[in-house]
């Protein structure tokens, strides 16, 4: 029996093994397309976040949108690969699981792939402009928007996360909710609590002004009370 659990062990192992070597191996043939397509890529989020407004960004050393443009391609490399990612720990985990555990997994990947696009599309076609014309509003005849483009660009990237992994709450009530980890009347019970953690969970998660924290709190509160809707009748069949 030990021998057997340590042939059993090392398969698991190499499969584990095998599943990272091919992760890898796809992020490092996509970063190459990635790099290439990264200033186009970048143009076209300065012009959405920029708009119409008369704002030029800026670069103070010589390597700094070479770096800039790197971060952006493994992003975007990150993005691409995803969904092979996805399916090769899918496919490693999928033996140990039972039918009704894959059903509820696979539906909980889709789902949270789909809020965490919705949220980065969110982020960059309306938070970010919203917070870029909340910055140029202090403009006057005695003081001018300089822009760094690494700041800019950086939030951006940083934003767009933070938006995708907070879209994620609906999906977080929903799951502890259907797993009888917490009930439903015990959630909408601690709403307070909750709308209070988001607050600042928000403010620790983006810059430091205010239309920036509310635009994060006020849509996730929002989906956390579509999760606890839509947990509802689960909650009831249970």
């Amino acid at each position: 029996m030990p021998e057997q659990e340590d042939e059993n062990l090392i398969t698991h192992l190499e499969a584990l093994r095998s599943t990272l070597i091919k992760c890898f191996v796809a992020l490092g043939i996509g970063i190459i397309p990635m790099f290439l397509a990264t200033p186009y890529c970048m143009n076209g989020l300065i012009k959405i976040m920029i708009g119409d407004n008369n704002v030029s960004l800026n670069f103070f050393s010589p390597m700094e949108v070479f770096i800039l443009q790197i971060k952006i391609a493994g992003v975007l490399d990150l993005l691409i690969c995803f969904p092979y990612i996805a399916r090769q720990i899918w496919k490693f985990i999928l033996p140990a699981l039972y039918d009704n555990e894959r059903n509820f997994i696979k539906s909980i990947v889709l789902t949270s792939s789909s809020l965490f696009v919705i949220g980065v599309l969110f982020c960059i076609f309306f938070i970010l402009p919203l917070i870029i014309n909340f910055g140029i509003s202090f403009v006057t005849t005695n003081i001018n928007a300089v822009f760094g483009i690494s700041n800019i660009i950086g939030i951006a990237l940083w934003l767009s996360v933070v938006f995708g992994l907070m879209f994620q709450f609906p999906l977080i009530t929903y799951s502890l909710i259907r797993s009888d980890i917490t009930t439903y009347t015990m959630v909408k019970n601690k709403r307070p609590y909750v709308f209070v953690g988001i607050l600042i969970i928000s403010a620790l998660l983006t810059p430091p002004d205010i239309v920036s924290q509310l635009m994060l709190t006020i849509p996730t509160y929002f989906l956390f009370e579509a999760g606890l809707f839509f947990a509802k009748d689960v909650d009831k069949k249970s």
